[in-house]
């Protein structure tokens, strides 16, 4: 699965493009099932994920492991209800985001999986952990397709299993 990835795998411009991992069928069901085996017993309830591929990927996630999919909101945008937010500590280009869960999306004593294409900060996914433990809800762990976490941060976010490590990525 890895080679698989990797071949997809493409920088355009200085920039990582993972997109077109979601365009091929195979590819992607293949990340879909690696990013969740590790937590298929770990209780999880539902899977939530950072918009926007997090939408996508968390979304898959949430199908192969039979639970419900929460979405998290950046910015300001369309969110009906009542909402917690976040604000993130600087990511790696120093922007600050303000991550949004509905409220009602989230009960006491639920274990979510955080779900997302790559992980370098750690700012978004401890946000997220924030939001859920005041709602009463856990993060189980963080399933990332790309991992450049510093170790620093790592015990922070907690369980994360990551398809990749950014070193094993082909040369910009």
């Amino acid at each position: 699965m890895t080679s698989d990835l990797l071949r997809q795998f493409q920088w355009v411009g200085g920039h990582a493009d993972l997109w077109p991992v979601f365009r091929d069928g195979d590819t992607f069901r293949e990340v879909i099932k690696a990013l969740v085996e590790p937590f298929r017993a770990a209780g999880v309830t539902a899977v939530c994920g950072i918009e926007s591929r997090g939408f996508l990927l968390g979304g898959a996630a949430a199908t192969e492991l039979g639970v419900g999919f929460v979405a998290v909101r950046k910015g300001t945008g369309m969110f009906p209800g009542e909402k917690l937010s976040r604000e993130t500590a600087p990511d790696y280009r120093g922007f600050r985001h303000t991550l949004r869960i509905q409220r009602a999306s989230l009960a006491p004593g639920d274990r979510l999986l955080l779900v997302d294409d790559w992980i370098e900060t750690g700012s978004q996914a401890l946000a997220v952990k924030e939001l859920l433990q005041e709602a009463g809800a856990e993060l189980a762990g963080c399933a990332v397709v790309v991992d450049q976490l510093r170790a620093d941060v790592r015990p922070a976010i907690g369980r994360l299993h990551a398809l990749v490590d950014k070193e094993e990525l082909p040369e910009d």
